[in-house]
């Protein structure tokens, strides 16, 4: 495997598994993953949150079925967020959607299991053009998983931050009207999804700045006042851990441009 880029601000998060388990509901207000009880799964999900994603992936993977759900979030995380290269990002994605597929058989009730898979599929789509596909089925799949996941969990935020984000980019390709007949995307239900995430877990901000992004995407110059401040809010977000770092490094980044 190609080496992993290393998290930016290593040294600034020092977790380890009880760090993480007195901050569980903090750390995981966005998908209320379950806490462990296994104190070597604790441990993966103290490098996840230290930045350390590839060794929180190994951790994960060794420990099997029940590593999964922090291996796929730290492959997500670091995809997203560090690998410089396209095709070693989409990959990596591609790798998250068939492991998550194969969870999903073993656990059919394993919550997190169909949102990294919905996350993966999303994040690939983007990557090949949303165009293409939801020509392929794609965004079918992401929709569905999703969905199920707030049928489940309907306090899940990461799950509808996801799904708005679905709703915005399919309108922002195919416009409202393909968009609602072809695959029920909604712009109502689609800015519904983010205000919603943003009650259940007011610290996102990766809500934050994935609501800016769908805003411009429908409404454009109309709504900029709006974003920016979206954007101003995420970069002045005190994030806990190093997931939620790149996430305000991001928002930075927003207004920078």
């Amino acid at each position: 495997m190609a080496k992993w880029t290393p998290f930016p601000f290593v040294g600034d998060y020092n977790f380890d598994a009880e760090g993480v388990k007195s901050s569980w509901a903090r750390l995981h207000a966005g998908d209320l993953e379950p806490l462990p009880q296994d104190p070597k799964l604790l441990q993966a999900w103290a490098h996840f949150h230290n930045g350390d994603f590839y060794k929180s992936m190994s951790m994960g993977l060794d420990l099997g079925l029940s590593g999964l759900n922090v291996a796929n979030k730290a492959v997500c995380v670091y995809a997203t967020y560090l690998e410089r290269q396209e095709a070693i990002r989409q990959a990596l994605f591609v790798e998250v959607a068939e492991r998550t597929e194969a969870q999903i058989k073993q656990q059919p009730d394993n919550i997190n299991a169909y949102y990294w898979r919905a996350y993966a599929l999303g994040r690939y789509s983007q990557g090949i053009s949303v165009a293409k596909a939801l020509a392929q089925g794609l965004g079918t799949r992401v929709k569905t998983d999703l969905e199920h996941v707030i049928q489940k969990q309907p306090m899940h935020a990461d799950a509808h931050i996801a799904l708005g984000a679905f709703h915005a980019e399919v309108i922002d390709k195919v416009g409202e009207l393909i968009g609602a007949m072809a695959y029920g995307a909604h712009k109502a239900t689609g800015l519904t999804l983010f205000q919603q995430a943003l009650k259940f877990n007011m610290a996102s901000a990766m809500g934050m700045v994935e609501y800016a992004h769908a805003l411009l995407m429908l409404d454009g110059d109309a709504v900029v006042h709006e974003a920016t401040r979206l954007y101003q809010q995420a970069a002045s977000a005190k994030p806990i851990d190093a997931m939620e770092r790149l996430d305000v490094e991001m928002a930075k980044a927003e207004l920078e441009d």
